[in-house]
């Protein structure tokens, strides 16, 4: 299954990290996990990923400064950043987009609404 769409999901929410994991898995991506902005970075920077989902709030490295390190790094080589935030998604989108974040998710969210967000980010050109 070479063509399975890469997704590493960032969040140092245990709980959720297991359902994103689990429900992607379910929807047939490949799905890799971090708990913290550090593990995140070093898992984007190793790995041919899609698309990143990315909390703001983590452990040792914030979400906006792990899409940010990744956006300059690997440049138009990067994967895709989906923020999601609990914060106010409207303060939050200038900073997110600045970040190098295409796409920012309020939190809590439908899971058929990420799914959404998910299908269209990755049916755009790279």
């Amino acid at each position: 299954m070479a063509d399975r769409k890469r997704i590493l999901v960032a969040d140092d929410d245990p709980d959720l990290l297991d359902l994103l994991k689990m429900d992607l898995g379910f929807q047939g991506y490949e799905v890799l996990a971090a708990a913290n902005g550090k593990d995140a970075l070093q898992i984007a920077m190793a790995e041919q990923l899609d698309l990143i989902l990315l909390d703001v709030m983590m452990p040792y490295i914030d979400g906006y400064h792990v899409a940010y390190e990744l956006t300059n790094k690997l440049g138009s080589k990067a994967p895709r950043i989906m923020i999601m935030t609990s914060r106010d998604t409207l303060k939050e989108k200038g900073i997110a987009l600045m970040s190098g974040a295409t796409e920012v998710l309020q939190k809590p969210f439908e899971m058929a609404k990420l799914h959404k967000h998910i299908a269209a980010i990755l049916a755009k050109p790279a």
